[in-house]
Formats: C-alpha cells, sequence, structure tokens
C-alpha cells in the first residue's frame, strides 16, 4: 500500500480495562477500513487480547499496527502482569491503577513526537492526552466508552447538583435540564459524586472533566437513534462537538471476530453455538455480568435457585474470584440436564447473543453489553452495579421500554458487601421478559431497535455518516496546518 503523504494518521490509546479497550480496538479498525493510517498505543499483556484480529485486518490491507510500551506496576505499587484493570481485586488497587495511568504521558509524547500523527483519540481516564495533543498542534478526541445520555446526565449533576438538596440517600431526585424526566437518588451515584467532601477520586474526577471540556470533540459508541434527545442535548446544551459511530461490535463480521472479541472463551465457541442449535428461536435467557463484577457465594445460590425454580433455558457466565463452588445447590447442573449451561470465565458475548434461540439477556448494563443486547434486538433484565450503569438502567426501562429492573438499590464498588437479590425478585424479573404478552411487546420494540442499530452502520447510515464527516473534518484540518 502506498503512504501517501496525505493520508491521515489517527493514533489510538485505549484505558486498559476491557469495556474500553474493545470498542475502542473496534474503532480504530473502523478508521483503518477508511483509508486511516491507525496505531493503537497499549502494554504488552493487552496487546496479546486483540493482536491476532489486527493481524488479520492487516492481511487484508488495512494499514493498522500496534505499539507498546511496559505497563509500571512496580511504580504505581501494583504487582507484576497487572496491566489491566479487571486484574485488580480491591478499590485501592483500583484507585493504584488509575493514578498509574498518568505515567504514561512520557512515553506515549515520545511516541507522538516521533510518528507525527493527526489526531488523538484517548480513553477519558488519560487526562493529559489533551495537554499533549495541544503540544504538538493537533485535536484529542475523548472516548469514555459510554452513551450520550450518562455523560448528558453527568454533566446537569456537576452543573446544578440537585444530589446536594435532598435529605437522605434514598430520597428521590429529578436531574434538572435533561429531555427526560429522569429521577435517580443518591444510593445509586458513584461516591465522588455524591459529595462535595474530597475522595481519592475525586481530583482525577476534577481532571478528567477538565480534559473532556477542553478536548476537540467526543466520540461515541453509540447510534442516533438509541438516543436521538441526547446527540441533541450534548451538542446544543452541553455545547460540545460528538460524532456517534457505533455500534462498533457489529464491523465483527465473522464469527471468529465475535468469538476473539476481548480474549481467548473459557469454553469454545463451538460448544456453544452445537447447545444453542438445539433450543428454540427465542427460547434462552443469558446472564452475564461484565468483566468486572464479583458475586458472593450467597448471590451466586440466589440467581442458581431462581434460575432452577424459572424453567427457563439459560446460558450463565459466571465470573467469581475463587476457585470454591460451594454456593452451587447440591446436584444443582445433573438437574439442569441441558436446561442451562454455565460458562466459567469469559464467554463469546456477541456470538451468543446474535444467536436466533436467544430470547433475553440478564445484565448489569455496563455500556458495551447494552449496546450489545441493542445490536442483537434481544431484550433486557437490568441489574446495575456501578459505574454509570444506573444511568443506563433508565435508558433501557423507562425510555426504550426494552427493559425490566431486577430491583437493584444502590451503587456498589466490586466488593460482595453488596446486600444480594433475593430469588424470588430474580424469577419475577427473568419470567416477565420471556413469557407473556408484556414479554411480546417488548421483544417487538427491541427487535426494531435491533435493526436501527445495523442500519446505522451500513453504507449511508447515521453512524456510518457521522464517521465520515469526522473524518472529513480530521482531514480539512490536517490539510489546513500543512
Amino acid at each position: 500500500m502506498d503512504k501517501r503523504t496525505d493520508q491521515l494518521h489517527a493514533y489510538f490509546l485505549p484505558m486498559m480495562a476491557p469495556g474500553h479497550m474493545i470498542p475502542l480496538v473496534d474503532m480504530a479498525r473502523q478508521f483503518s477500513r477508511h483509508g486511516v493510517k491507525v496505531t493503537i498505543i497499549t502494554t504488552p499483556l493487552n496487546a496479546t487480547k486483540f493482536s491476532k484480529t489486527i493481524q488479520k485486518d492487516r492481511e487484508l490491507g488495512s494499514d493498522i499496527s500496534i505499539r507498546t510500551t511496559e505497563f509500571p506496576c512496580k511504580e504505581a505499587g501494583l504487582p507484576e502482569g497487572c496491566e489491566n484493570l479487571a486484574s485488580t481485586t480491591s478499590s485501592e488497587m483500583s484507585l493504584k491503577f488509575i493514578k498509574a495511568l498518568y505515567l504514561f504521558q512520557q512515553p506515549v509524547e515520545k511516541f507522538m513526537e516521533e510518528d507525527h500523527p493527526d489526531c488523538l483519540i484517548a480513553g477519558a481516564l488519560f487526562p493529559w492526552a489533551v495537554d499533549v495533543a495541544a503540544k504538538l498542534g493537533i485535536p484529542r478526541l475523548a472516548f469514555n466508552g459510554t452513551g450520550l445520555l450518562p455523560m448528558c446526565a453527568y454533566h446537569c449533576l456537576m452543573e446544578h447538583k440537585p444530589h446536594l438538596k435532598v435529605e437522605s440517600e434514598t430520597e428521590e431526585f429529578i436531574i434538572p435540564g435533561l429531555p427526560d424526566t429522569i429521577k435517580m437518588s443518591r444510593q445509586k451515584l458513584s461516591e465522588h459524586l455524591k459529595d462535595e467532601k474530597e475522595t481519592p477520586m475525586t481530583a482525577i474526577f476534577k481532571d478528567f472533566m477538565r480534559a473532556e471540556t477542553t478536548s476537540y470533540g467526543a466520540i461515541v459508541n453509540s447510534f442516533y437513534e438509541l438516543e436521538p434527545n441526547y446527540v441533541q442535548h450534548f451538542r446544543e446544551v452541553v455545547g460540545r462537538k460528538v460524532w456517534h459511530v457505533g455500534p462498533v461490535s457489529l464491523c465483527n463480521k465473522d464469527n471468529e471476530d465475535k468469538s476473539q472479541r476481548g480474549q481467548d472463551s473459557s469454553l469454545s465457541e463451538q460448544k456453544c453455538l452445537d447447545w444453542l442449535n438445539t433450543k428454540e428461536p427465542k427460547s434462552v435467557i443469558y446472564l452475564c455480568f461484565g468483566s468486572m463484577s464479583i458475586f458472593s457465594s450467597d448471590q451466586l445460590l440466589e440467581i442458581a435457585t431462581a434460575l432452577e425454580a424459572s424453567d427457563q433455558q439459560f446460558i450463565w457466565v459466571v465470573r467469581q474470584n475463587t476457585t470454591n463452588e460451594e454456593w452451587m445447590p447440591e446436584g444443582f447442573e445433573e438437574k439442569l440436564n441441558g436446561r442451562g449451561l454455565i460458562i466459567k470465565g469469559w464467554a463469546p458475548q456477541v456470538l451468543i447473543l446474535d444467536h436466533e434461540a436467544t430470547g433475553g439477556f440478564v445484565t448489569h448494563c455496563g455500556w458495551n453489553s447494552l449496546l450489545e443486547g441493542v445490536s442483537a434486538g434481544v431484550p433486557m433484565v437490568t441489574w446495575p452495579l456501578s459505574a454509570e450503569q444506573f444511568f443506563n438502567e433508565k435508558l433501557l426501562v423507562e425510555i426504550l421500554k426494552i427493559g425490566v429492573p431486577v430491583g437493584v438499590q444502590a451503587w456498589s464498588q466490586r466488593t460482595d458487601s453488596r446486600v444480594p437479590i433475593n430469588r424470588e425478585s430474580i424469577q419475577s424479573a427473568v419470567t416477565k421478559l420471556m413469557v407473556g404478552q408484556e414479554a411480546e411487546e417488548m421483544r417487538g420494540r427491541a427487535d426494531a431497535l435491533g435493526n436501527s442499530a445495523k442500519m446505522a452502520v451500513e453504507k449511508g447510515g447515521s453512524s456510518d455518516n457521522s464517521l465520515i464527516s469526522l473524518l472529513e473534518e480530521l482531514r480539512m484540518g490536517k490539510s489546513s496546518s500543512s
């Protein structure tokens, strides 16, 4: 391939966590398919999670490559090999990890001075990226791994502070200024958001907000038809540029690509497909709570008991930070007799959701999982845990009306201290999602939204047009500065 001097060169710097790396790597691949030269910066251990996919793209003619720099584990006080947020096991470790991201400024700046890229697309937790880009006179686009509703909600909370005007943790308040009436309570907000007092994350969050507002614009893994009022609100009320280019998971067309997103599955994708192929359409419910969630044995037992009593067929991804299986009811797997499949570890999620046998999804409402469920046209049981997930639940349940809440009331870090959701609530939500007239109506809405998602990324679709307009703007910026 000719290396033309007018070729746009984009640097991608994904935050080292599955929910950030997976979509940003997909986005980088989309850029390269549009003729952009792409360099992805990461650490050696994280590179192994997607290097096979990048190599395949290179063989197909894409100008895309990976540059690695060591993760400063020792300097950050982290154990050797802890290069991904998913490897941290406590709040203290997570904080050390986030602080370690500041140590990447020097090596990344050095790479950029060597390569002279035309733009930098960096995860939100690299606030210094905006300063490095400014120094080199190039635009920095912020990617924070979520959709526009939570981004707009955060902006309104920061500006109006309604959460400081209530008497208790459980009293509801309306977030003012949003296109929809969204009620929230303090107990559903993260610690650094809900108090004026300083927490270890407060200074980092303020720096991250500073970088967000001074970036050239934001790039989001969303599509116009999913949250049109929030695209408009972000542009007109928040007053920032934004490009929606998702769902980026849809760039994975074949089963190999779908199964290799993130890391190798702990159960072969063929075994998953073989099992699903024996089931009726829309008859299986899929349960997965993301890469960061750790549930207590008590909670796992409640889920197992609810599934056994529900009579629904299911695939359940269990990620517990221990190898003991004391939580499992005696003879649970034997009693299921082919009705359920338990995957311990990583699962080929997009492959499972896209299968015609899958009819529902119990999710922690992480943005990637939400979008993958939407793209597959599947309604969801919402089980938010932390981050911005309670805002995402509002989108699914109240705005899109394709979600059934399991009843989680409080935000919590990924510890096993949270109060377990009881088996009756789980069984009730699963049944409501899978059985009856309301379930059928939800499935119809989810199916229509899935079709909109697929059309958005096709030629001439809203996300395809948004990506093309961004690339045109970046090319114009390159030619005017050269």
